[in-house]
């Protein structure tokens, strides 16, 4: 079956324009630490540049959870992705959906998707994949228990219904438009029912949700779980089993590298065989002995204000700091011109990016006058909080510089990349740098978790809670008429872009360094590596 084309390929008519003219850059939404240049142990230069052996990963942030239904962040989804697999997923060049652990699929009606499964999968664990683990990992998944981060882009289904032992229904109270959108979303990874199980019956004696599922991610992947070492690298190997295609080595390791100058020599050294991210000031450096990837994205960098937090409950002064930022020096200096400014929550290659709405722009002596307008013309103190990707941590500065000008006095707090997830959550911060990935491409999946007051503590950070756009964004998901929809999503963006819950900065290109040996290497537009199909050649 095929999906209405105009939904999936307008954002694909962009990926081509953006490929043109602009670069890349580092990674979006991302416990001892790798920082020599030598081989690891078990990883010598010899085994780098031979078939088989390991594939060498080395990355800025490490892995929050390995349970499918954990942490919303991608550098999770970056190992995850090796693990398990979705029903379907998305082609980034053609826009098709495609069959993945689902053979084909149909609307009975407009509430009700069927599914016809893949038959002779199995999981890492031998436990055959069916319908009842495709509803046992959908039911839990919807579980409050559960509170999966991932959540909100599967909360309209309202039952899953097991036909037969290949054959499944995914039913929704109302029509649910980005439904498939929304499977191919990693928080539709199937995971092994027995783990399931077992997590449910370690919850039952007080233990922590997601805590087993996240100690045993098994699935029905390409890859599976070796070793988890905490703060310095996590290691798959080969499913021998696999259903599909075998991967051309052995193992894969994905080492914890903070230093982004270390990542580097250990690439010009063959030490690593993929980096990220790259440096936007390194790419000629790297280029000189290896590839750079520069994959324009659908994400979107932004500066989130708490707004149940005085003074940024206040519209007029989180518009007076989104007037304050100015995005191309940001782009200049730091991205070195990788990437394109952002005037709004979309990316131009997400469904429902609309420039016919009012832009938030750079305009310092608007800046001034909101500020006064809101009775705080001498400023005031307050926080920007960052993590530990080195391009937010400039942008900070930036800010905290040009902030002086509206007499605010901001100090920036720079916390590790877990620490920093879970104190957003929270609510405990003034101002924060984030960015977002929509893995559905659809604006539904760029908006609807970022502003809905359903997803407050969650991937709502700005805390965010206003009746009329949650309507919108209620509104835009059970509309199936494509002209209404576009139209509900452009009212949403107005709001969004001047009632300023945050101020957008920028849409990334990713920067990933590769091996001149390695072939088959490609990152999506969300940001996530595909590596089933790598080869390490002589």
């Amino acid at each position: 079956m095929k999906l209405n084309r105009l939904w999936i390929l307008l954002p694909f008519s962009f990926l081509l324009l953006l490929t043109a003219c602009s670069g890349g850059e580092g990674t979006t939404q991302e416990n001892s630490t790798v920082t020599n240049n030598e081989p690891a142990s078990n990883t010598s230069t010899e085994n780098l540049n031979a078939q088989g052996g390991e594939l060498v990963i080395e990355v800025l942030s490490e892995a929050v959870e390995l349970d499918p239904h954990g942490s919303n962040d991608i550098p999770s989804s970056n190992v995850q992705r090796n693990i398990f697999e979705t029903l379907v997923v998305r082609n980034f060049e053609t826009g098709e959906i495609e069959p993945l652990l689902a053979e084909s699929w149909e609307y009975i009606d407009e509430l009700t998707l069927q599914l016809k499964l893949r038959q002779g999968v199995k999981f890492h664990d031998g436990t055959d994949f069916n319908a009842e683990a495709v509803k046992v990992n959908l039911d839990r998944l919807l579980d409050p228990n559960i509170a999966s981060p991932r959540l909100s882009n599967f909360e309209p289904i309202t039952e899953i219904v097991v036909m037969d032992d290949y054959t499944i229904q995914i039913k929704t109270e109302k029509p649910y438009g980005p439904l498939l959108f929304a499977l191919t979303h990693p928080g539709g990874n199937i995971m092994s029912p027995a783990v399931i199980e077992e997590d449910y019956k370690r919850m039952e004696n007080g233990g922590e949700a997601r805590a087993y599922g996240n100690e045993n991610p098994i699935g029905t992947g390409f890859l599976k779980l070796d070793k988890w070492t905490p703060g310095q690298e996590i290691r798959l190997v080969k499913n021998t089993e696999y259903w599909g295609e075998q991967v051309t080595y052995d193992s894969a390791v994905f080492k914890t590298v903070p230093e982004s100058a270390t990542r580097a020599a250990d690439l010009e050294a063959g030490y690593a065989h993929i980096i990220d991210p790259v440096q936007p000031t390194e790419v000629p450096l790297v280029e000189g002995y290896a590839q750079v990837l520069k994959q324009p994205s659908v994400s979107i960098s932004y500066l989130g204000f708490n707004t149940e937090k005085e003074p940024f409950n206040n519209p007029k002064v989180r518009q007076a700091i989104a007037k304050a930022l100015d995005r191309e020096a940001i782009i200049k200096g730091v991205y070195d011109g990788f990437g394109v400014q952002a005037f709004g929550p979309l990316s131009p290659m997400v469904w429902g990016y609309t420039e016919d709405v009012t832009k938030q722009d750079t305009n310092i002596e608007e800046a001034k006058a909101l500020l006064a307008e809101a009775g705080l013309a001498d400023g005031f103190k307050t926080a920007i909080w960052t993590n530990d990707n080195p391009q937010r941590q400039q942008i900070a500065v930036i800010l905290q510089e040009t902030l002086k000008q509206l007499k605010i006095d901001a100090t920036i707090e720079v916390m590790e990349w877990g620490a920093y997830l879970e104190k957003t959550s929270k609510g405990d911060h003034d101002m924060f740098m984030l960015g977002w990935a929509p893995s559905t491409g659809d604006a539904d999946g760029a908006l609807y978790p970022l502003f809905h007051s359903s997803d407050i503590g969650n991937n709502n950070r700005t805390r965010y809670n206003n009746a009329k756009l949650d309507e919108l964004l209620e509104l835009g998901r059970i509309e199936t008429d494509e002209t209404i929809r576009a139209d509900i999503y452009k009212q949403a963006q107005e709001m969004i872009n001047t009632e300023a819950p945050a101020a957008f900065i920028h849409h990334q290109a990713y920067l990933t360094g590769y091996a001149n040996n390695v072939t088959g290497f490609s990152v999506d537009a969300t940001g996530i590596y595909q590596i089933q199909n790598v080869q390490i050649n002589q």
